[in-house]
């Protein structure tokens, strides 16, 4: 039974919010390790993953709170195959929009169903493009789209890069395959 009183061992190059060492109990470490893989597509694929490290899913996804909660998880994405989803057209559009005008305009954009990436940057791409959207489409016209997604954001100034190739992606590697067990 997993109920979250491991004892904690501390690993090397792990920290939390404040930049501090950060204790991970046994789960925690399982965790970690699976989650820098690719997580199941699955409707519940924390069950699939709890049960693969006979956990249960509610405790799963109780410990990845806790680790997000503490800082030492601190980003979960997702990498999208576009090509593998049907995608055929693809572009990095950004953005310049004032300071002031930067969240909603980011709502606005992010609504599109054909963008699966939305964020500001910081600091501005050519001192001026803070938001960047990752657009997808199976068969409309990039530009087309861009410019009604700027009409809707009330937006003028921005560069559509076209994605020519893909390349390979993958997730980071934190734990290797060593055993995570003896740390």
């Amino acid at each position: 039974m997993h109920n979250g009183t491991h004892k904690r061992t501390y690993m090397s190059g792990t920290k939390g919010k404040e930049g501090e060492a950060v204790a991970l109990n046994p789960d925690e470490k399982k965790i970690l390790q699976v989650l820098q893989g690719d997580i199941p597509l699955h409707a519940r694929p924390f069950a699939l993953l709890g049960k693969s490290l006979n956990m249960r899913e509610d405790d799963v996804i109780r410990i990845i709170k806790g680790l997000s909660d503490e800082g030492v998880l601190r980003k979960f994405g997702a990498i999208i195959r576009h090509r593998q989803a049907g995608f055929t057209q693809n572009a990095m559009v950004v953005w310049s929009v004032p300071e002031s005008r930067i969240e909603i305009a980011g709502k606005i954009l992010a609504s599109f169903p054909e963008v699966s990436h939305c964020y500001e940057r910081t600091p501005a791409f050519e001192g001026k493009y803070n938001i960047f959207t990752m657009v997808h489409l199976k068969t409309l016209d990039i530009p087309l789209q861009v410019r009604q997604m700027a009409e809707a954001a009330d937006l003028d100034d921005y560069q559509i890069l076209i994605s020519a190739t893909e390349y390979k992606k993958s997730s980071m590697v934190y734990f290797g395959n060593r055993n995570l067990e003896n740390d």
